[in-house]
């Protein structure tokens, strides 16, 4: 009768795997083995693959596999995006005050343009305006008189005019200046005439933030530069530009014209305009 085999003697059997060459059947390798050596082979071989593809559906595959991480780069390219739309809000909130306010300067409407002026002067301490001038001394008395004969009352030395000094600027228009700056008088530009359809060249690159028609001044045309200068453009025949427009240095902007009732000829008034003052274009620009 034949020995039935139990599970122990089918795992612990030996067995033996030979190679042969098939032309003379000699002996190339041998291999001894048993089914429990090859189930444990098995096992470990399974486990370790198992580990491996968990690894890299973590790590490498994660983006492709898990739907979670699309989830969650949505969500941290959605509060990138949130920072960045908050910040230009506030950025073009105060841009678009900056230009309110300066076209209602444009238009002559100054209502609530210099009130921060206004109560910075309020809230100043007051003025000892009871000085004897007797009590000086005769050097400063000297150097009162030589500063009050000279014009350095009237330099504006802030950083950012020094900082425009520096900048070129092209000029608009080649002629001569016929009425120049004059703050006291209200002249807040200067009058260059020129030839006849003259073209209005921009004096930098820039943004148009006002292209129309005024009663005073008739066609309009203003650009914002950076360091919140801004240049205005008067008294034209004719507009190229609109409001958005992005205009290159020396690019043609408008015609020189005689539109507006505030003008008595073909010419071409022209102010710079530097965080919201008026300031001299001779001083930076060649006619």
């Amino acid at each position: 009768m034949r020995a039935r085999k139990t599970l122990s003697s089918w795992l612990t059997n030996r067995y033996l795997l030979i190679i042969r060459n098939e032309e003379n059947f000699a002996e190339k390798s041998t291999f001894s083995f048993t089914y429990a050596r090859v189930i444990l082979i098995a096992v470990v071989f399974f486990v370790i693959m198992l580990f491996l593809s968990l690894f890299l559906v973590k790590t490498v595959l994660n983006q492709w596999f898990d739907p979670r991480y699309a989830q969650m780069e949505a969500s941290r390219r959605l509060a990138e995006l949130t920072v960045k739309v908050d910040s230009l809000a506030l950025e073009v909130e105060s841009k678009d005050r900056f230009i309110n306010n300066f076209k209602r300067v444009l238009s002559g409407d100054t209502t609530d343009v210099f009130m921060d002026v206004e109560e910075m002067q309020r809230s100043a301490p007051p003025v000892n305006t009871n000085i004897d001038v007797t009590e000086v001394s005769p050097v400063d008395s000297m150097f009162r008189q030589e500063f009050e004969q000279t014009d350095m009352s009237l330099i504006n030395t802030s950083g950012s005019y020094r900082e425009l000094r520096e900048v070129f600027l092209f000029s608009p228009i080649a002629g001569f200046v016929s009425a120049p700056y004059n703050a006291k008088d209200g002249h807040y530009g200067v009058d260059v005439v020129a030839k006849k359809n003259e073209p209005v060249k921009c004096i930098a690159d820039g943004t148009v933030i006002m292209a129309s028609w005024t009663q005073d001044s008739g066609y309009v045309i203003a650009v914002q530069h950076r360091s919140n200068l801004i240049s205005v453009y008067k008294h034209n025949a004719e507009l190229l530009k609109k409001v958005g427009n992005f205009v290159n240095a020396g690019e043609i902007i408008s015609i020189i014209g005689n539109t507006g009732d505030l003008t008595d000829g073909p010419h071409l008034h022209f102010e710079l305009w530097l965080n919201g003052n008026s300031v001299n274009p001779e001083e930076f620009v060649t006619f």
